[in-house]
């Protein structure tokens, strides 16, 4: 028996769609440049909502709004280095405001892109995830969880576990 744990890595995304269009980030991975929603590791003492906020605003420049719980998600890609990984994202759908032009993106974040459903579908070998495609089908299909779906104990806030 092994003594090693599998543990996936916990990320958030923000699928936000504008006037048909969703925004996705070009980013510089180990594979080269890539496309993905707007996401990023869970980090200690938040709440997955305001993970999903945090990277849409490090990542776009822009304030996002969650309005619903997309779905729970769990997909095996490489990690940032190349490396096998399983992933679990929480993502969330909901309204971004305008960009800050004055806000610095994300370390490896190259742009912004808004794509219609069809560019996004088109450009799948670009996806970093093949949760990318995913998440942006069942947003157009209407998929929608109420956001008390997701429920944060206060403990998460104060706790010194996992800092």
């Amino acid at each position: 028996m092994s003594l090693a744990r599998w543990k996936p890595s916990v990320t958030v995304a923000a699928v936000i769609e504008h006037a048909g269009r969703y925004l996705l980030v070009e980013e510089r991975t180990a594979q080269g440049l890539m496309l993905n929603t707007p996401a990023g590791h869970l980090e200690p003492g938040e709440s997955p909502q305001d993970g999903a906020v945090r990277e849409a605003l490090e990542e776009t420049g822009r304030r996002f709004t969650p309005t619903a719980l997309l779905g729970v998600y769990m997909a095996a890609s490489p990690d940032a280095e190349g490396a096998p990984a399983t992933w679990l994202r929480l993502a969330f759908c909901g309204h971004a405001g305008e960009a800050d032009p004055a806000r610095a993106l994300d370390a490896g974040i190259v742009r912004t892109l808004w794509m219609t459903p069809a560019e996004v579908e088109a450009s799948r070998a670009r996806h970093r995830s093949p949760l990318v495609a995913r998440c942006v089908q069942d947003h157009l299909r209407g998929q929608r969880f109420g956001l008390e779906a997701v429920c944060v104990d206060r403990s998460i806030f104060t706790s010194k576990i996992g800092l």
